[in-house]
């Protein structure tokens, strides 16, 4: 879109370059922005909430009691967490996305408009917009054997260089209750995972796992 407006030029200065060439390594660029980041809180954080090192939440977020959150964490305008969440840096959530009761969200970025409401896990993951984890929603992110994780991409096999790796999720994708969703795995957009089914692989958009 920019092209067809005016010609582009790329610069590289400084030492915080990053190739972000394949999903998971906009993770590490997440981590990289978070790095200079200090606290900063213009939302609404109800009594009883613990905020540790460098947090933002911005003007329009609500942080309701009993939600704990280790920086760097970045809330978006609109985002409503908890009660009861558990956040951990290197984390962002977007606008008018929401983290409720019991779910803890670990070094992932969760983008606009999603709900993680209640008993859900997420770690070392990319959520696309407007996706709803039901309740008790597990994201599987370290290898039992402690090994890289491999993911499938195009049709190959690609070690992600990664320990730790979620999932990396299109928009619209639903789950239902008690879903798991192992190491690696890609869901294309729009795509539903059934209530106590697994989750293992690449799939494309508007895929039914059952």
């Amino acid at each position: 879109m920019m092209i067809k407006k005016k010609d582009l030029f790329g610069l590289v200065s400084g030492s915080d370059w990053i190739d972000i060439g394949k999903p998971w390594d906009l993770l590490d660029a997440n981590r990289i922005l978070m790095g200079g980041m200090k606290k900063n809180i213009k939302g609404t954080v109800e009594k009883g909430v613990t905020i540790k090192g460098p947090v933002v939440v911005e003007k329009g977020a609500l942080i309701r009691s009993g939600t704990y959150i280790e920086g760097p964490v970045h809330i978006c305008a609109g985002a409503t967490i908890g009660p009861n969440s558990y956040l951990r840096g290197s984390t962002t959530i977007g606008p008018d996305a929401k983290v409720g009761a019991a779910s803890e969200v670990k070094n992932s970025i969760i983008m606009g408009k999603t709900n993680i409401p209640h008993h859900n896990y997420v770690g070392d993951s990319i959520i696309g917009e407007n996706c709803n984890l039901g309740s008790g929603t597990k994201v599987a992110n370290l290898r039992l054997d402690d090994a890289n994780i491999k993911v499938v991409l195009k049709g190959e096999y690609i070690d992600t260089g990664r320990r730790k790796l979620g999932v990396i999720m299109g928009d619209n994708v639903k789950t239902g209750i008690n879903a798991s969703i192992d190491v690696g795995t890609i869901i294309g957009e729009d795509s539903f995972i059934g209530p106590g089914a697994i989750a293992k692989g690449t799939y494309l958009p508007n895929s039914r796992i059952t």
